[in-house]
This record gives structure tokens, C-alpha cells and sequence, in this order.
């Protein structure tokens, strides 16, 4: 006897269709929501330029607010290679813009009761229970010793980068040598084998001494594999991206979807030095927190919108409101920064850098704006004052400090109420 009970959707359609209902894929004429047509006409007009001067092949641009897009243009090629015009849905190598997703997914666990910030990070990754510092006498060249750590490296420390765990690129004294010789990047080994290597490695200064950049991100992605129970990628797709319907983002790019992925310069058009990034073709072992996803523009803007919600994703609340509250918050104080990474007048979150005060930084912002982007170019800001976002999607790793600092000109010179 037929049944008339109606076929199930695939999970596939069933995502797609809860994306098509989220209404911040609304779009608005710019005057709307207080924006500028003949400034954005502007910004789209010196995206352009960069693409003509050959300082990048393709750009895509997104900016919101009030919760609607009011702009969405996509810019110049594919790649150098190729002739496709660059599509709004063209998948860029986010790298460090992994960092926000990966936080998220620990403040999940958070709420969950599964760990708390203040927690020692050797509770669960217990390789990490007797952290060295290493130290100099002052001589240029002179000899390194290693000391004890006076307090654990704790799980707040990895989230808002206080760790002492630096990256290999960021220097060439001896411990980012030593981080250069142990490849700690190599997409062939696990979270887990990457970790237990970082673990025999000094750190560059004491947890909590100062801020420093680095493979911190990395860390507490593997922290959340062994919370969570299951390896980071597969985390972050059952509890982030398939609730926000964030159907182009992951650890590499699958095959029906690689004529989408943007690609660089094959050499850069100002150092002349190869650009060499992730192959995002292949799946990796290492699925790392800090800066191994692929995504979009429209898929990152879910994420960023939820966390202006406060959380909330329509009717889905991922985490509550005094989680992103936290997030958002400067957690440095007087820990003190040397670091260009990071702008004067900023201190950092939960997972992004934090504005704390309305000058001194040489772009224009509120207080409270949050941020970061991508070695490989990649940029988005929240300005909750302004009820305001914007994203920037390229793949130009020696033009990303400029453009980022243009476009965030170029967009906040759009406001017009």
C-alpha cells in the first residue's frame, strides 16, 4: 500500500533551505540602513584599481548592517590562470580568520560544563605539564637557558594568545628557530602529534608574561578533540557550520567545488618572492585551529552575524549572550603588547583583537570593535556601535596589511547618518 507520508529532504537540501530562510541574506539598498551608494561606488571603484596595478587577481566584499547587505560585489579573476570572473561564492584560504570559529567551539564546551577558562591546559593535554621558558642574559647572540614557568599555561592564555607559544615566522631567535627545525606545520601528522612535538619546545615568554602570536589556536583546537570527542573538523561542521548553514567551509575543498577556489600571484607583483599557500585540494591529518579552513564570504558572514545576534542564529541559539559578551572583551589589561600584530590602542578577546579606545589606532572604529583576519588576506570587523560589518575576501599575502587598512577606510567612510 503507498504511503502518504511525504519523503524526508536530504541533509544536504535541508541545510540549504534553512540558509535560504536566514534573513541576513536580505539584501538593501545602502541608504536604508544609513550607508553611502556614492561611497561604496567609491571603495568598488579602488578595488578595482588594485586589481588594474596588478596587486591582486580578485576580491570579494561584504558589508552589512542593521543585519542586512547592503554591499556584495565580487572583483577582477578567479586566479592569475584563469579566465573566470571571480563569483560571490568563490572559496578562499581564510587561514587565521579559522581562529574566531575554533574559539567559539571551546566557549561551547564552556557552557556545557565540559571546561572552564581558568583551567590548566595540562589537565588535558598532559604533555604540556612542564612548560620551559627560554631566556637570555641579554648579548646579542648569547646563550639561551630554560627555566620552570611560575603558573601553568591555562586555557584562557591559548584563547586570547598569552601562552608564550609563538609562531616560527615571527622571529629568528633561537626558540622560533627551534619551532622552524620541528615543521610544525607539516599537514601529515595529527593535532595530537602536533601538539606532543610543540610540547618539547620553549616557550618564547612566560603564560601570562605578555601578548604573543602564535600557534596558541592550534593548541586549543586539539583541546576541543579530546573535550568534544571527536576530531576538530567534524566538531566544528555538527556545531557550528551545519546550524549557521555554512555549507562551503571546512578543513579542504571537495572536489564537485574546486573550479570555485580562488588562487594568488604565483610570485608577489612587490617583494617578487613565490606565494605559496595551503593546498586546499587535499584533506589534511592536521586539521589545524589556527588557520587550515576554507570559506566564503557569504558562509563567514552567517558566523560573523551570530555573533552580533549575540549568539543567536534565527531560532537556534549556538551559545548565550554573556558567552559573546566575554568574547568581545578585552581580556589583556595591563599584560603588555610589542607586537605590530596587534594595533596600538587595541587589546584582544576571546579569539579576535579588541578596540579599547577611540584614537591612537591609525584606522578609523568604536570602542568595542572586534576583528582579524588572514595571512593569505582574508579580513572581517564587527563595530557593534554601529551595528556595522565588513569582509574582504582576497588572496594577496604581501598586500593584506594594506588593503585591509583601506577597506576599512574606504567602508566606515560610507556611514552617512
Amino acid at each position: 500500500m503507498a504511503s502518504d507520508t511525504k519523503p524526508k529532504p536530504s541533509p544536504q537540501a535541508a541545510l540549504q533551505a534553512q540558509r535560504d530562510r536566514w534573513p541576513g541574506t536580505a539584501q538593501a539598498e545602502p541608504e536604508s540602513v544609513g550607508l553611502s551608494s556614492d561611497a561604496l561606488v567609491r571603495a568598488a571603484a579602488a578595488l578595482r584599481e588594485e586589481i588594474a596595478c596588478g596587486r591582486l587577481p580578485g576580491a570579494v566584499a561584504l558589508v552589512a548592517r542593521h543585519g542586512r547587505i547592503a554591499w556584495f560585489e565580487a572583483f577582477g579573476r578567479l586566479g592569475p590562470d584563469d579566465d573566470a570572473p571571480m563569483r560571490l561564492d568563490a572559496i578562499f584560504r581564510i587561514y587565521s580568520m579559522t581562529k574566531p570559529l575554533v574559539s567559539l567551539a571551546a566557549m561551547m564546551l564552556m557552557e556545557a560544563g565540559r571546561l572552564r577558562l581558568d583551567d590548566p591546559l595540562s589537565q588535558y593535554l598532559p604533555e604540556f605539564a612542564n612548560p620551559k621558558v627560554a631566556r637570555h642574559d641579554g648579548r646579542s647572540g648569547g646563550p639561551m637557558r630554560l627555566e620552570a614557568v611560575l603558573r601553568p599555561i591555562t586555557l584562557q592564555d591559548l584563547l586570547r594568545h598569552t601562552s608564550g607559544i609563538t609562531y616560527e615566522f615571527l622571529g629568528a631567535g633561537p626558540v622560533h628557530k627551534a619551532y622552524r627545525e620541528a615543521r610544525l606545520g607539516d599537514p601529515r601528522r595529527s593535532n595530537a602529534q602536533m601538539c606532543e612535538l610543540l610540547a618539547t619546545l620553549p616557550l618564547l615568554h612566560a603564560p601570562g608574561e605578555r601578548w604573543g602570536y602564535g600557534h596558541s589556536t592550534d593548541v586549543l583546537g586539539r583541546v576541543v578533540e579530546v573535550v568534544g570527542g571527536q576530531p576538530l573538523g567534524a566538531f566544528l561542521r555538527e556545531r557550528i557550520f551545519e546550524p549557521l548553514g555554512m555549507l562551503d567551509t571546512g578543513f579542504h575543498v571537495p572536489p564537485a567545488e574546486r573550479q570555485r577556489i580562488a588562487e594568488p600571484w604565483d610570485v608577489d607583483p612587490d617583494s617578487g618572492e613565490p606565494v605559496r599557500l595551503l593546498d586546499p585540494r587535499r584533506p589534511p591529518a592536521l586539521e589545524m585551529g589556527g588557520g587550515g579552513l576554507m570559506s566564503t564570504a557569504s558562509d563567514y558572514a552567517r558566523f560573523v552575524q551570530m555573533l552580533i545576534d549575540g549568539g543567536r542564529f534565527g531560532s537556534t541559539r549556538l551559545v548565550g549572550r554573556k558567552t559573546i559578551e566575554l568574547m568581545r572583551a578585552d581580556h589583556l589589561g595591563a599584560i603588555p603588547v610589542s607586537s605590530p600584530l596587534l594595533p596600538p590602542g587595541h587589546g584582544f578577546g576571546l579569539g579576535f583583537a579588541v578596540r579599547t579606545q577611540p584614537g591612537i589606532a591609525t584606522t578609523p572604529g568604536s570602542v568595542g570593535q572586534y576583528f582579524w583576519s588572514g595571512i593569505a588576506g582574508t579580513t572581517f570587523w564587527v563595530d557593534p556601535q554601529e551595528a556595522l560589518y565588513a569582509i574582504l575576501m582576497i588572496q594577496a599575502p604581501g598586500q593584506r596589511v594594506r588593503l585591509r587598512q583601506m577597506f576599512r577606510s574606504l567602508v566606515y567612510a560610507a556611514i552617512d547618518d
